[in-house]
Protein backbone atom coordinates (compact mmCIF):
# COMPACT_ATOMS: atom_id res chain seq x y z
CA UNK A 1 0.00 0.00 0.00
CA UNK A 2 1.11 3.42 -1.05
CA UNK A 3 0.40 6.68 2.03
CA UNK A 4 0.17 9.82 0.25
CA UNK A 5 0.53 12.12 3.05
CA UNK A 6 -2.29 14.34 3.96
CA UNK A 7 -1.42 17.71 5.39
CA UNK A 8 -3.90 19.96 4.28
CA UNK A 9 -1.94 21.23 1.08
CA UNK A 10 -2.77 19.78 -2.86
CA UNK A 11 -5.34 18.41 -4.69
CA UNK A 12 -4.05 14.39 -4.65
CA UNK A 13 -6.72 12.78 -6.96
CA UNK A 14 -4.91 12.73 -10.13
CA UNK A 15 -1.93 11.44 -7.83
CA UNK A 16 -4.29 9.13 -6.41
CA UNK A 17 -5.66 7.73 -9.67
CA UNK A 18 -2.62 7.44 -11.65
CA UNK A 19 -1.64 4.70 -8.76
CA UNK A 20 -5.16 3.27 -9.38
CA UNK A 21 -4.38 3.06 -12.76
CA UNK A 22 -0.89 1.07 -12.15
CA UNK A 23 -2.90 -1.29 -10.27
CA UNK A 24 -1.04 0.50 -6.77
CA UNK A 25 -3.23 0.54 -3.82
CA UNK A 26 -3.02 4.48 -2.07
CA UNK A 27 -4.47 5.77 0.99
CA UNK A 28 -4.27 9.64 1.52
CA UNK A 29 -3.80 9.39 5.53
CA UNK A 30 -1.91 11.23 8.11
CA UNK A 31 -2.78 8.39 10.66
CA UNK A 32 0.76 6.95 11.77
CA UNK A 33 -0.03 3.24 12.04
CA UNK A 34 -1.28 3.42 8.15
CA UNK A 35 1.96 5.03 7.46
CA UNK A 36 4.34 3.08 9.24
CA UNK A 37 2.48 -0.03 7.79
CA UNK A 38 3.02 1.45 4.08
CA UNK A 39 5.91 0.07 1.56
CA UNK A 40 5.92 2.88 0.24
CA UNK A 41 5.46 7.14 0.88
CA UNK A 42 4.63 9.89 -1.64
CA UNK A 43 4.41 13.74 -0.08
CA UNK A 44 2.72 15.97 -2.51
CA UNK A 45 2.41 19.38 -2.22
CA UNK A 46 1.19 22.87 -4.40
CA UNK A 47 1.59 26.06 -2.55
CA UNK A 48 4.05 28.60 -0.73
CA UNK A 49 6.95 26.91 0.99
CA UNK A 50 6.49 28.00 4.44
CA UNK A 51 2.55 27.64 4.81
CA UNK A 52 3.44 23.98 3.90
CA UNK A 53 6.61 23.77 5.88
CA UNK A 54 3.92 24.65 9.24
CA UNK A 55 1.19 22.35 8.10
CA UNK A 56 3.79 19.35 8.40
CA UNK A 57 5.22 20.39 11.36
CA UNK A 58 1.24 21.27 13.05
CA UNK A 59 0.43 18.03 11.87
CA UNK A 60 2.96 15.42 13.32
CA UNK A 61 3.82 14.66 9.62
CA UNK A 62 7.54 16.07 9.16
CA UNK A 63 8.66 14.17 12.66
CA UNK A 64 6.74 11.03 10.52
CA UNK A 65 8.43 11.41 7.43
CA UNK A 66 11.51 11.83 9.16
CA UNK A 67 11.10 8.94 10.82
CA UNK A 68 10.30 6.87 7.76
CA UNK A 69 13.21 8.28 6.21
CA UNK A 70 15.37 6.71 8.87
CA UNK A 71 13.64 3.70 8.79
CA UNK A 72 14.95 3.14 4.68
CA UNK A 73 11.60 3.20 3.46
CA UNK A 74 11.12 4.59 -0.52
CA UNK A 75 9.71 8.09 -0.01
CA UNK A 76 9.09 10.28 -2.57
CA UNK A 77 8.46 14.60 -2.99
CA UNK A 78 6.41 15.71 -5.79
CA UNK A 79 6.83 19.64 -6.82
CA UNK A 80 6.09 21.05 -3.34
CA UNK A 81 6.41 18.13 -1.51
CA UNK A 82 10.22 17.92 -3.86
CA UNK A 83 11.37 20.82 -2.16
CA UNK A 84 10.06 20.46 1.05
CA UNK A 85 12.95 17.41 1.41
CA UNK A 86 15.76 20.21 0.99
CA UNK A 87 17.37 21.65 3.71
CA UNK A 88 15.92 25.35 3.22
CA UNK A 89 13.96 27.38 1.17
CA UNK A 90 13.71 30.95 0.40
CA UNK A 91 10.34 31.64 -0.98
CA UNK A 92 9.02 34.72 1.23
CA UNK A 93 11.41 34.22 4.19
CA UNK A 94 13.52 31.27 5.08
CA UNK A 95 11.91 28.60 5.81
CA UNK A 96 13.51 25.53 7.37
CA UNK A 97 12.78 22.09 5.43
CA UNK A 98 13.21 18.58 6.40
CA UNK A 99 16.82 18.32 5.38
CA UNK A 100 16.79 15.13 3.83
CA UNK A 101 18.08 16.61 0.76
CA UNK A 102 21.25 19.02 0.71
CA UNK A 103 20.91 22.36 -0.80
CA UNK A 104 18.07 25.16 -0.44
CA UNK A 105 14.86 26.01 -2.68
CA UNK A 106 15.43 29.65 -4.22
CA UNK A 107 13.48 31.31 -6.70
CA UNK A 108 14.31 30.39 -10.57
CA UNK A 109 13.82 34.38 -11.73
CA UNK A 110 17.30 35.45 -11.15
CA UNK A 111 18.23 32.38 -13.44
CA UNK A 112 16.49 32.60 -16.21
CA UNK A 113 16.45 35.06 -19.42
CA UNK A 114 13.95 37.72 -18.56
CA UNK A 115 12.23 37.35 -21.57
CA UNK A 116 10.50 33.69 -19.69
CA UNK A 117 7.99 32.97 -17.91
CA UNK A 118 7.51 32.39 -14.27
CA UNK A 119 6.19 30.47 -13.18
CA UNK A 120 7.84 27.81 -15.71
CA UNK A 121 4.68 25.96 -16.58
CA UNK A 122 4.01 23.00 -19.13
CA UNK A 123 5.92 20.28 -20.65
CA UNK A 124 10.08 20.07 -21.32
CA UNK A 125 12.64 17.45 -21.69
CA UNK A 126 14.29 15.49 -18.88
CA UNK A 127 18.13 15.62 -18.62
CA UNK A 128 20.27 12.96 -16.90
CA UNK A 129 23.85 13.57 -15.39
CA UNK A 130 26.52 12.18 -17.67
CA UNK A 131 28.77 10.14 -15.81
CA UNK A 132 27.24 9.14 -13.17
CA UNK A 133 24.21 5.56 -12.76
CA UNK A 134 20.65 6.35 -13.83
CA UNK A 135 18.31 6.84 -10.30
CA UNK A 136 16.29 3.77 -10.27
CA UNK A 137 13.27 5.91 -10.74
CA UNK A 138 13.96 6.61 -14.23
CA UNK A 139 15.38 2.90 -15.48
CA UNK A 140 13.67 3.04 -18.78
CA UNK A 141 13.05 6.35 -18.94
CA UNK A 142 15.13 7.88 -22.61
CA UNK A 143 16.96 10.99 -22.63
CA UNK A 144 14.58 13.64 -23.58
CA UNK A 145 11.64 12.60 -22.44
CA UNK A 146 9.05 14.89 -22.00
CA UNK A 147 7.23 16.12 -18.16
CA UNK A 148 4.65 18.37 -17.14
CA UNK A 149 6.45 21.44 -14.54
CA UNK A 150 4.36 24.18 -12.85
CA UNK A 151 6.68 25.69 -10.56
CA UNK A 152 8.23 29.43 -9.46
CA UNK A 153 10.95 27.92 -7.20
CA UNK A 154 13.72 25.05 -7.68
CA UNK A 155 16.01 23.01 -5.80
CA UNK A 156 19.53 24.73 -5.80
CA UNK A 157 23.70 23.74 -4.86
CA UNK A 158 22.01 19.93 -4.92
CA UNK A 159 24.52 18.72 -7.48
CA UNK A 160 25.86 15.55 -5.87
CA UNK A 161 21.90 14.42 -5.34
CA UNK A 162 20.61 16.23 -8.41
CA UNK A 163 18.95 12.72 -10.46
CA UNK A 164 17.67 14.85 -13.36
CA UNK A 165 17.50 18.40 -14.93
CA UNK A 166 15.33 20.62 -17.40
CA UNK A 167 16.48 23.37 -19.59
CA UNK A 168 14.35 26.75 -19.17
CA UNK A 169 16.85 29.45 -20.28
CA UNK A 170 19.23 27.65 -17.55
CA UNK A 171 19.53 24.27 -15.78
CA UNK A 172 16.93 23.55 -13.36
CA UNK A 173 16.80 21.12 -10.94
CA UNK A 174 14.40 18.45 -11.99
CA UNK A 175 14.92 15.19 -9.60
CA UNK A 176 16.77 14.39 -6.72
CA UNK A 177 17.68 11.09 -4.72
CA UNK A 178 19.45 11.01 -1.19
CA UNK A 179 19.42 6.81 -0.98
CA UNK A 180 16.09 5.97 -0.39
CA UNK A 181 14.37 9.87 -0.40
CA UNK A 182 13.47 10.87 -4.05
CA UNK A 183 12.11 13.85 -5.32
CA UNK A 184 10.67 15.30 -8.45
CA UNK A 185 9.85 19.03 -9.54
CA UNK A 186 7.51 17.94 -12.30
CA UNK A 187 3.97 16.14 -11.69
CA UNK A 188 4.91 12.43 -12.98
CA UNK A 189 0.99 12.36 -12.21
CA UNK A 190 0.11 14.75 -14.84
CA UNK A 191 2.86 13.52 -17.34
CA UNK A 192 1.42 10.99 -19.32
CA UNK A 193 3.07 7.56 -20.20
CA UNK A 194 6.48 8.94 -18.93
CA UNK A 195 4.66 9.96 -15.28
CA UNK A 196 3.35 6.53 -15.11
CA UNK A 197 6.87 4.71 -16.01
CA UNK A 198 8.30 6.55 -13.34
CA UNK A 199 5.40 6.22 -10.56
CA UNK A 200 5.57 2.81 -11.81
CA UNK A 201 9.48 2.15 -10.91
CA UNK A 202 8.97 4.06 -7.69
CA UNK A 203 6.54 1.89 -6.02
CA UNK A 204 8.88 -1.14 -7.59
CA UNK A 205 11.62 0.09 -5.03
CA UNK A 206 12.14 -2.19 -2.20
Amino acid sequence: MIAIIDYGVGNLFSLKSSLKALGETAEVTRDRAVIAGASHIILPGVGAFGDAAARLRDTGMAEVMLEQAAAGKPILGICLGMQLLFQCSFEYGEHAGLGLIQGEVRAIRPVIPEGLDVPHMGWNALHFPAGQPRSPIFSGIDEGAHVYFVHSYAGFDCAGQRTAWAEYGAELTAAVQNENVYGTQFHPEKSGETGLAILKAFCALE
